[in-house]
């Protein structure tokens, strides 16, 4: 008996085995039959299919994933501008006492 690579298939595959097994015009086994899918996958879709069709129609605001916080710019620049001012003040101290070489 040989073993079957594994498959992938489309999520075009998917939904339409998924709306097949929903419409319930034929069995598990014989939509199994049919599409050459295992029983279980075909449950799984379904799932997924019914879980999933209420962001068709719009998602309410608690599903929605959170917006990206708003960034104060001048706020970044000027934390910038304070780092930059320690490390040249840093370099400037270290190379005095011979602790940092010219080159970097």
């Amino acid at each position: 008996m040989t073993r079957r690579t594994r498959r992938n298939h489309t999520p075009a595959f998917k939904a339409k085995v998924a709306l097949a097994a929903i419409k319930g015009e034929k069995t598990l086994a014989e939509l199994s039959q049919l599409f050459d899918v295992h029983p279980n996958q075909i449950t799984d879709w379904k799932g997924r299919l019914l879980e999933g069709a209420a962001g068709v129609f719009g998602a309410d605001a608690a599903s929605t994933p959170p917006a990206a916080p708003m960034v104060d710019v001048k706020t970044l620049h000027a934390k910038i501008g304070e780092l930059t001012l320690e490390n040249d003040f840093l370099a400037g101290a270290l190379t005095k006492a011979g602790m940092l070489s010219a080159k970097r």
